[in-house]
């Protein structure tokens, strides 16, 4: 008989390993901002630049920020565009078509796919301000899902790729941002290819959020709760990243909880101090004992919260949560997977 730590997705989202960033009212610890509101949308081309407001013709990605006569330009026309809200599905919008061909099979019997480039190609743009008195923080831009293979960029200035349908993917603004104009965020995703045998539509059709943090944070991605279970006893650890973009060397104290399904904290770790230098990280990991843990199970999906939270003197400056169930896994050869 074996023990195994199963990575798969499956886990990860029934057993609550994906982070929770927690947010402050405004003014505190973080702020998360819908951006779903009024974007402009347009059909590209998947095979004819021309078609596709030239993109791959004279945008240039090793000198960031030239994208004259593209999409892409801050300063390009996009006026008679389509509104739209966020989630948005353009495929949704397509007739069906009735073809044999498994490319359209795949993506639902809808037209979208290497025989119809015409729909296969979608560009956003999306206008904002951000207030100067916030010129000192953080600034990310968080996708929660866009079908698929999308490309980002904010000022003219190329973000990254990310081509999963179905991972989110998160981009740091800080450094592009505009405190004194209006910025421009642009997103061009490319629907040609698919990842399953069914319906997976086209475009942005999750969530966006703007992230609005101080230098010295948490980062949400990277805190992690594991247990080990022997008779009654529960062994929990919790790791957890903070890291700083100041750029002088910043400290405080940091620390790590857990809490029952009801908010309510069953263990806590001391305040720990800390000092990170500019553009560095620091490792935080606090180990617990919970007595007569409840287990997850199928029947009782149930999960603690892990927490960690940053101060400076008396002051949270930063805090991010993650939900975990506590349970062995086994694999036996007579019993299987229990």
């Amino acid at each position: 008989m074996a023990k195994f730590l199963i990575p798969f997705l499956i886990f990860a989202l029934t057993l609550g390993l994906i982070p929770r960033l927690t947010f402050g009212q405004t003014g505190l610890i973080r702020k998360r901002i819908n951006f779903d509101a009024d974007w402009k949308f347009q059909l590209g081309h998947a095979a004819d630049p021309g078609k596709d407001f030239n993109f791959k013709i004279v945008n240039i990605f090793s000198k960031s920020g030239r994208a004259e006569g593209t999409a892409i330009h801050s300063r390009f026309n996009d006026s008679t565009w389509r509104t739209v809200q966020l989630p948005h599905d353009w495929a949704v919008e397509l007739p069906f078509e009735n073809s044999a061909n498994f490319d359209v099979m795949a993506h639902g019997y809808k037209p979208v796919g290497g025989l119809y480039p015409q729909n296969s190609v979608g560009w956003y743009r999306k206008h904002f301000a951000v207030a100067k008195a916030d010129s000192g923080r953080r600034f990310a831009i968080r996708f929660d899902g866009i079908f698929r293979n999308s490309s980002v960029w904010v000022n003219g200035f190329y973000l990254g790729t990310h081509e999963s349908g179905y991972t989110g993917v998160t981009y740091d603004l800080t450094d592009y941002l505009n405190f004194h104009k209006e910025n421009v965020l642009v997103v061009r995703v490319d629907a040609s290819q698919y990842e399953g045998w069914f319906y997976e539509g086209a475009g942005i059709y999750r969530h966006a959020w703007l992230l609005e943090y101080p230098d010295l944070h948490m980062v949400p991605e990277e805190i992690f709760a594991y247990s080990q279970v022997e008779n009654n006893t529960a062994s929990v650890s919790i790791e957890a990243s903070i890291e700083n973009h100041g750029t002088s060397s910043g400290g405080g104290t940091a620390h790590a909880y857990i809490a029952d399904r009801q908010g309510k904290i069953i263990a806590e770790g001391p305040e720990l101090p800390f000092t990170i230098r500019p553009f560095a990280k620091h490792s935080l990991k606090q180990k617990f004992t919970l007595n007569n843990p409840v287990l997850w199970s199928l029947e009782n999906t149930y999960r603690y919260t892990a927490g960690v939270v940053v101060k400076s003197g008396t002051k949270t400056t930063d805090k991010a949560t993650t939900r975990f169930g506590v349970r062995t896994i086994t694999i036996d050869k007579d019993k299987g997977l229990n």
